[in-house]
């Protein structure tokens, strides 16, 4: 028992010396300190378990912090450690290669292993290349710096061909700070046990390798663990030095080499180790009261800048009377409005005077510690703003852990810190569906539980996870925290305004540009506009607060999408996820897109494949809650984000060369055949055309035009035969829908024009043109409008238009049936005028019962598209011939009405 107590005694003066943050000591040591000693991960799990899992070196360019609920706390540089690390990066220059491998002395020993700093350093002046400020710390992330994905491919090439270092990019990924790159190398290369620090005391020496089982120890005092950019702290305290007491062996870690799992199925042991250290951080939150439950007035947002952020921030002035106090990066005030700007317009949201007068633009970052704000401007926000909106993350699906924590879980607890300083206030934080990302899961409801953190393999699904699960610590501190969950994000249903970098976007870019798709079970996918006003509806309504909610819409199945992109005319063939795989990535070598370069490098990726493959593999998220809550408001119920809503999104894809549309040369979804006959007559022979059109209107000031001149067997002004063969198509109901078109195909015989047939080049047919505007004083009403481009034998080209109208008699049948044509040498006034009729008996054989649909549809998928096109024709013609018999009824009723002097006089 006193044993017991001794032990309880030492391991609380420990825990409370890691709570002052008077230790330094890296995650392995603090678990070492708290509970039972365990051995180095790099003893069992190899040299990836052990990477990162030894305090961060070569950060003498600035002090190390910690960060806590009560801000962040600073600790005194050591100036040896920046000594040293100066002394590396002066002997090893820019462009220089590494040492050597040891090789083996002739009495059995090795050679020293190459520098850690040095190589660290010649690492770090490789990557300032790539970035725009020109230069990196050994200890500064890459990405957080400036980096973008493509300069990371860049600096792994130019490590491999310059330093001899070749790293997986997916290490680059993982944690892309120098000194990280260059000890993974190292144990890569020469083990675990050789990596060589830079001196950092007498000449001469060097740190021990690590011993594979560290023996109990009292602990020392060391520099504070690592993290962001943080404000001076007191000194570190002294922990009273205790004995360990006996106890047996503990267990390794992980069972045995031979059992160790597959790569690329666990989370790596450094990152878990981080995301245990990060989570503690939620402890150190003050406890606080409830906020007021009324309307916010003043509103801090993160992340205006970017897609759902901004659309939130246009949201937030449209639904509510606050003042949004929006957190942008940027050098000073005007920088950062520039930015927040450009941003907003590129989304095609506005950015007028009325949305500036309730905005202030704070320049900031979300992964400073207190914001990057000034210590007055903190203090003032936290008493002053009564809600807090966090939307501000890196969304990087190929970034590790260790590269996004800043951004995602540290910038979270900022938000966090700030909500329970001051005045009471709730924090509304966008979560993901990536919490559930585990291959395998049954269920994403919104109270169900969570992935299961190991099976995590991506770091941006790591860090949501971190940052939701330190937010439900925060809970049990009384702080009122709502987790909106959305799933991918798709375009805007009414601008097509989308995300280029969002994976949902990319997907279905590549499902239209190929025409091809994996096969998956749900796209857990909602259009940003849905999105976000049902998260704003959440950060308006008190009785809201505090819960859950998943915004993922109504999931979309393997057979929706494609039913949806075959009624968008792109009929896209379902692969196996290898397959697909495979497929898109040859034919993005082949035909290099840059837009979707990103999506490449995902594809590439064996860490962000599972997180594609959770994502396409999962089961439908549900949300009741989220469901309850929009019927409760009267919002705009969920629905599925379907071809319909996507139109506009698919024609911006399409206009950044995303995606493809449907195209004359495609396989036409459904065709049939059109024949007519009728007569033509020269239109200069002093009769009056049949019909006025945009061509013929120079015809009656024009000279008769003598058709033998142009090759026409045909000189007297007789009536001519004409006939016409055409086969009308349509690519896709897009077609219709959008621009109410059918392509036409086929010949044209009129032996007045040219003694061969003519072939239609181009020809295209508008069905109600320019909404049935009427022509000759609103008493003929257009149908159909056909317009062609002919080439004869010789090669010479003509031009043909004609004309439907709707008349208010009681004909209608041979009105649909007739068509106004006239025709003419291109470039030159109409030289033929004359009707054509569809014959009555090849009307309902040719153009109901003869339509042809794309063979490679099934039989319902046929039956549907015959039926979808029949209905929106009939409509069509429908309100085209009712509309001059509302014309004639109105004139009736009006001629009734009892006239007035003046009309009696006229």
């Amino acid at each position: 028992m006193n044993d017991e107590a001794a032990a309880y005694a030492g391991q609380r003066a420990t825990a409370e010396a890691i709570e002052r943050g008077g230790l330094g000591l890296d995650v392995s040591d603090l678990l070492a300190m708290v509970t039972a000693a365990e051995p180095e991960a790099g003893a069992e799990a190899g040299p990836e378990a052990g990477a990162g899992a030894e305090p961060a070196e070569g950060a003498g360019t600035e002090a190390p912090t910690v960060a806590g609920a009560g801000g962040t706390r600073q600790a005194p540089a050591d100036a040896d450690t920046g000594a040293a690390a100066a002394a590396a990066a002066a002997a090893v220059p820019a462009g220089a290669a590494p040492p050597a491998a040891p090789a083996p002395a002739a009495d059995g020993t090795t050679a020293p292993a190459p520098d850690l700093h040095g190589l660290a350093a010649a690492i770090a002046t490789a990557a300032g290349r790539h970035l725009p400020q020109g230069h990196l710390d050994v200890d500064a992330d890459f990405f957080d710096a400036g980096g973008s994905s493509v300069h990371a491919v860049e600096l792994a090439a130019e490590l491999e061909r310059e330093l001899g270092v070749e790293l997986d990019l997916d290490d680059v990924f993982a944690d892309a700070r120098p000194v990280s790159l260059a000890r993974r190398w190292l144990e890569t290369a020469h083990g675990p046990t050789a990596v060589v620090t830079a001196p950092s005391g007498p000449a001469g020496r060097t740190a021990a390798p690590p011993l594979p089982v560290p023996a109990p120890r009292a602990p020392q005092p060391v520099t504070t663990l690592p993290l962001p950019d943080a404000l001076p702290a007191p000194p570190a305290l002294p922990v009273p030095e205790r004995t360990a007491p006996a106890r047996p062996a503990p267990l390794p870690p992980y069972p045995s080499t031979a059992l160790e799992p597959a790569p690329h199925t666990t989370a790596r042991r450094a990152d878990l180790d981080q995301i245990l250290a990060d989570l503690a951080l939620a402890d150190r939150l003050p406890f606080v009261r409830s906020p007021e439950p009324v309307p916010p007035r003043r509103i801090l947002l993160t992340g205006a800048s970017g897609f759902l952020g901004g659309h939130m921030l246009l949201d937030l002035l449209r639904h509510s009377d606050a003042h949004v106090y929006c957190l942008v990066r940027g050098a000073d005030e005007a920088a950062a409005t520039a930015r927040l700007a450009g941003q907003l317009r590129s989304y095609r949201l506005p950015w007028n005077a009325e949305v500036r007068r309730r905005v202030t633009v704070l320049p900031g970052d979300i992964r400073s510690p207190r914001l990057g704000l000034p210590d007055e401007l903190w203090d003032t926000l936290a008493h002053e703003i009564d809600s807090i909106v966090g939307v501000a993350a890196a969304v990087d699906f190929l970034r590790g852990y260790p590269s996004l924590r800043a951004s995602n879980v540290l910038g979270t607890l900022t938000l966090a810190e700030l909500a329970a300083t001051g005045r009471p206030k709730p924090l509304h934080h966008i979560s993901s569906v990536a919490v559930f990302n585990e291959v395998g899961i049954s269920s994403m409801g919104e109270d169900d539980p969570f992935a299961h953190v190991d099976r995590l393999i991506a770091g941006y699904d790591q860090s949501k996870w971190a940052a939701e699960v330190a937010l439900r610590r925060a809970r049990d501190h009384g702080l009122i925290v709502s987790a909106l969950r959305p799933g991918g994000i798709g375009g805007h249903t009414k601008t097509g305004a989308h995300n280029p970098l969002d994976l949902s976007s990319g997907l279905i870019s590549a499902f239209g540009r190929f025409r091809t798709v994996p096969a998956f079970r749900y796209l857990n996918a909602a259009p940003v506009d849905w999105v976000s006003r049902v998260a704003v509806a959440v950060v308006c309504e008190p009785d809201a607060w505090g819960f859950d909610y998943n915004l993922t819409g109504v999931p979309n199945t393997l057979d929706d999408v494609v039913r949806d992109m075959a009624f968008g005319g792109m009929h896209v063939r379902v692969q196996d996820w290898d397959e697909w795989r495979a497929d898109t990535l040859a034919r993005l070598e082949a035909e290099p897109v840059p837009e979707l370069g990103f999506l490449a490098r995902v594809l590439q990726s064996p860490t962000a494949l599972k997180l594609c493959e959770a994502t396409l593999k999962g089961p439908a998220a549900t949300a009741e809650r989220t469901d309850a809550l929009v019927a409760a408001l009267g919002l705009p119920p969920a629905a599925r984000y379907d071809a319909q809503a996507q139109v506009k999104t698919f024609e911006k894809l399409a206009g950044d060369g995303l995606a493809r549309l449907p195209q004359k040369s495609d396989q036409p979804y459904l065709w049939f055949a059109e024949t007519t006959e009728g007569s033509v007559r020269p239109t200069g022979d002093g009769s009056t055309p049949h019909d006025s059109t945009p061509h013929d209107s120079t015809s009656h000031h024009s000279a008769p035009h003598d058709a033998a001149a142009h090759g026409g067997a045909a000189s007297d002004t007789a009536d001519s035969p004409c006939s016409m063969a055409l086969t009308l198509s349509i690519a896709s109901m897009y077609q219709l829908v959008k621009e109410r078109r059918v392509d036409v195909s086929g010949e044209v015989v009129c032996p007045a024009a040219h003694p061969e047939p003519l072939t239609v080049v181009h020809g295209d047919v508008w069905v109600r043109p320019d909404e049935g505007i009427p022509h000759r004083h609103g008493m003929k009403h257009q149908l159909l409008r056909y317009r062609m481009r002919l080439r004869d034998a010789d090669g010479g080209l003509w031009w043909l238009e004609g004309h439907k109208y709707a008349r208010a008699r009681r004909d209608l049948w041979q009105q649909t049936r007739t068509l106004s044509i006239t025709l003419g040498r291109e470039n030159e006034p109409a030289a033929l005028t004359g009707r054509v009729v569809v014959p009555a008996d090849s009307y309902v054989r040719d153009q109901i019962d003869g339509i042809r649909v794309a063979p490679h549809l099934t039989g319902r998928e046929k039956r549907t598209a015959k039926l979808t096109w029949l209905a929106w024709f009939g409509l069509e013609m429908g309100r085209g011939l009712a509309g001059p018999f509302a014309r004639a009824a109105a004139d009736l009723l009006d001629l009734r009405r009892p006239q007035n002097p003046t009309e009696r006089h006229r």
